[in-house]
């Protein structure tokens, strides 16, 4: 379609966001309708052949057959003949896009520009024996298998209504127990090993002060095997537990009532925990999305970025997973490794995945939901080149299993699915004392030990769901707010609610998920 010679069409800005000088496509903000005419930032104007929907795409020039279509200067996809000014789909675009595995062997990535301690921010925390900080202080009521999940549930609900208040235990946030599905006899031996690394790294969180471990007595995933992993750890397990055997007290009456009191015997000891003053080096921020939409790359994760940019230059640490959602992006995020051993280590974790879908009949390119295709995620390249921009610019300083414990300060890479209910767990078994969650669609998912902060990408997902999402960077969209001034917000809301200043509204509904990924065999 050739170019309207007309002058007065308004700026491609009023309607659709070219994310990078590179791309050769806006992504819709605004509903449009065939016949739209806009300017571009060159001063030539174009006309669009047909109605697009917001997070949607519509092709700034023509993309011949063959040649790559660009959204964050990197390919989406193929084109299969697109005209300028014409709707992008899978009517006109392949999911094909070029697999990168080149590496320089001499790769060193310089670490980023540290802020002055003296410049850096702090928090309230709970300084723990061994050194590390938390954001909250739970009693926990950890089932070492599904058999002994519904006694540590009731534990839990009762304790709360008959012990615990926060006028009486002002220092403690709650009572909770993490009951799941898995254990007992299990599959394999490394199932039971994600499972008990997963168990025992919640019990030994910064963010709980005291613990009820507690089983059935016959399964292999026994009190004596979680007591093991936490014994074996290179600091000693050093707060308030309790072990209870349903079998041996005589059933699940006499398991609930014996929970109920050990809970209340513990509880002032887990009181006397206060906060102090803690640089914001001791955090440990897990970033997240779910229900992701078009605009989710563009607003939310990279103002979360900057957020995370702000956390490791104040010497801080961040998590991040979802693997499938690196696919298509891996080289961006292996040549911003260390070196070239974690370089290597990033596309053996890709690489691995891919087998792994593909035991059970998946390939990575069909991870965007219905839901994020409708809002513009077309396939994971774009979803990836989107997802990874939560976890900042910092380079890659390690990678880690599922729920293994984060040694080193800096942006770590965790192995772990996309879904939701068991990605979030894993990122808070490895260490996140907090976590952000970006989403376009609407999300409200919560976590039983950590505080899990909601970040909308679009202003109108935030005012309709104002009571279950905490924040906005709608207006990175709207074009009232830059991402700098939307990341340095959920900086400091980030720092308020590890200070125990805020709750995150998903603790506020008592969201207190927990599952996990216990399929997976080691892979790096």
């Amino acid at each position: 379609m050739s170019s309207s010679s007309t002058t007065q069409a308004p700026p491609i800005s009023a309607y659709a966001i070219v994310v990078d000088p590179k791309d050769n496509l806006a992504v819709v903000k605004e509903p449009t309708a065939p016949g739209l005419e806009v300017t571009l930032s060159s001063g030539r104007v174009i006309r669009l052949s047909s109605s697009v929907p917001p997070g949607h795409r519509f092709a700034t020039r023509d993309i011949p057959a063959g040649d790559f279509v660009l959204q964050y200067g990197q390919p989406i996809g193929t084109s299969l003949g697109i005209r300028e000014g014409e709707y992008i789909s899978h009517a006109n675009m392949t999911d094909e896009v070029p697999v990168v595995r080149d590496l320089p062997e001499d790769l060193r990535t310089p670490p980023p520009d540290y802020t002055p301690e003296r410049e850096r921010a702090a928090f309230m925390g709970f300084r723990r024996r061994d050194g590390r900080t938390g954001t909250r202080n739970f009693v926990l009521i950890v089932p070492t298998s599904m058999c002994a999940s519904h006694e540590a549930q009731q534990i839990a609900l009762l304790a709360e209504f008959l012990h615990y208040s926060r006028e009486r235990y002002p220092n403690v946030d709650g009572v909770v127990a993490i009951p799941h599905n898995k254990g007992c006899g299990c599959q394999d031996g490394s199932t039971i090993d994600v499972m008990l690394r997963t168990l025992s790294n919640y019990a030994d969180h910064p963010n709980v002060g005291g613990v009820v471990l507690m089983d059935l007595g016959c399964e292999k995933t026994n009190l004596e095997r979680v007591e093991k992993y936490l014994l074996n750890r290179e600091k000693s397990f050093d707060k308030p537990v309790a072990k209870i055997g349903i079998q041996d007290l005589g059933g699940t009456q006499a398991a609930i009532e014996r929970g109920l009191k050990e809970v209340e015997q513990m509880l002032p000891e887990v009181n006397r925990a206060v906060r102090e003053e803690v640089p914001v080096s001791e955090l440990v921020l897990g970033v997240k999305c779910g229900g992701s939409d078009g605009f989710s790359g563009i607003s939310a994760n990279p103002s979360l970025g900057r957020a995370a940019d702000a956390l490791v230059r104040s010497g801080g640490t961040v998590l991040i997973t979802e693997v499938p959602e690196f696919c298509g992006a891996e080289h961006i995020l292996a040549h911003r490794a260390k070196d070239a051993a974690t370089g290597r280590a990033i596309y053996r974790m890709i690489d691995w995945y891919k087998e792994y879908a593909s035991k059970f009949g998946a390939v990575l390119n069909q991870n965007p939901s219905p839901g994020n295709v409708a809002g513009g995620l077309l396939n994971i390249t774009i979803k990836s080149l989107g997802a990874m921009s939560k976890a900042g610019t910092t380079r890659v300083e390690g990678v880690l299993e599922y729920a293994e414990t984060v040694r080193g300060r800096g942006l770590h890479l965790m192995q772990g699915p996309g879904y939701d209910q068991e990605s979030t767990p894993g990122l808070v078994a490895a260490g996140a004392t907090v976590v952000v969650f970006t989403t376009g669609r609407g999300t409200t998912i919560g976590n039983a030990i950590a505080p899990v902060v909601k970040l909308a990408s679009n202003t109108p997902v935030f005012e309709r769901m104002s009571r279950d999402l905490d924040l906005s960077a709608g207006g990175v969209i709207d074009g009232t707010e830059t991402i700098e001034e939307v990341g340095a917000r959920v900086f400091e809301h980030v720092r308020r609610v590890a200070s125990g200043e805020a709750l995150a509204r998903a603790e506020e509904h008592k969201h207190r998920e927990f599952q996990f990924w216990a399929e997976q065999t080691v892979s790096l």
